[in-house]
């Protein structure tokens, strides 16, 4: 280590907290630490903690569960998925773009920042409240294609299908939603050159006694409905989405029912789906194709480790 001042030869003046080696000017006395990179920002995290810390959360663990294993202060590791998120989404845009396609599955997943919608008060603000993840799937490489959280409004649905847009390539395929209402007009303003369209309304009986309040009631009939371009009726299906949705409430503590681990923050929720969709398309292996969706795909050629989604 060379002084930038006096340009002359430092000595070895012991070691910084975070374990790397401290030299001291012989003429000038200033200190210096030894060329590092910086992979976590600002964050002093060992970058094996870190890894070790997003594998728990994305296998399921609390926050609070995940600071009395690792030993991390859970605003560390609520700062690191924040970081996270935010790198795997940049990422994720920048990998998934014009992707070929021929079955695309389409659904929303509702959660809820700090309460839910019934109990907002009147002047707190849109991040507070309801909050509906609108979700994309490549029915057979099961590739999550886009993703957008938002309100179940004009505006949220128009911006996920631009994302869907950006995300496919020009080349035909089948789409397929709920009986979502705001659905039709957003995909015939943003995919009509390109999509065959239809929806799967299904129809509910009445919930029996006791169970309206958390339980569905049971589904008696599903009604393919072609809405524009020549859709294969054979081919209009959610159960792929649907399966996602479950494997996301399985893997996202935050977004598992009737539990006190819901958000408290929108940018934590953000975080965490983004991470989510990132290790699902990239990390981990499928059981069913037995490579992982980003393989299936022809995105990746390997799968790839926690620490590479935030570098990749």
């Amino acid at each position: 280590m060379t002084c930038h001042a006096c340009n002359i030869e430092c000595k070895r003046f012991g070691r910084h907290r975070n374990g790397l080696q401290r030299f001291r000017c012989r003429q000038c006395h200033k200190t210096f630490t030894e060329d590092h990179e910086t992979p976590l920002d600002a964050m002093r995290l060992p970058l094996d903690k870190a890894e070790s810390i997003l594998k728990l959360l994305v296998e399921g663990m609390s926050v609070r569960s995940v600071e009395r294993v690792t030993g991390v202060h859970r605003d560390t590791i609520l700062r690191l998925l924040v970081l996270a998120g935010e790198r795997c989404q940049q990422m994720m845009e920048r990998k998934i773009a014009a992707v070929t396609v021929h079955d695309v599955e389409v659904d929303e997943i509702w959660g809820y920042v700090q309460k839910k919608e019934a109990q907002r008060r009147e002047g707190e603000g849109p991040q507070v409240g309801d909050a509906w993840c609108f979700i994309a799937i490549e029915r057979n490489s099961k590739l999550i294609l886009a993703h957008h959280l938002g309100k179940r409004s004009h505006a949220s649905t128009r911006t996920f299908i631009d994302k869907l847009r950006s995300a496919t390539s020009e080349s035909h395929y089948q789409l397929t939603t709920d009986g979502f209402r705001l659905y039709p007009d957003a995909i015939h303003a943003a995919l009509y050159d390109r999509v065959s369209y239809a929806k799967l309304v299904k129809v509910y009986a009445s919930p029996r006694e006791g169970e309206q309040r958390y339980s569905p009631g049971d589904v008696v009939d599903a009604v393919p409905c072609p809405v524009f371009g020549r859709p294969d009726r054979s081919r209009i299906c959610t159960s792929h989405i649907e399966r996602q949705n479950l494997s996301i409430r399985m893997g996202m503590r935050r977004m598992t029912r009737l539990t006190n681990a819901f958000s408290k923050k929108w940018e934590n929720l953000q975080a965490a789906y983004s991470l989510w969709f990132a290790f699902y398309n990239f990390c981990r292996i499928h059981k069913t194709l037995r490579v992982t969706p980003a393989m299936e795909a022809g995105i990746a050629s390997r799968v790839w480790s926690l620490m590479e989604l935030m570098t990749g």
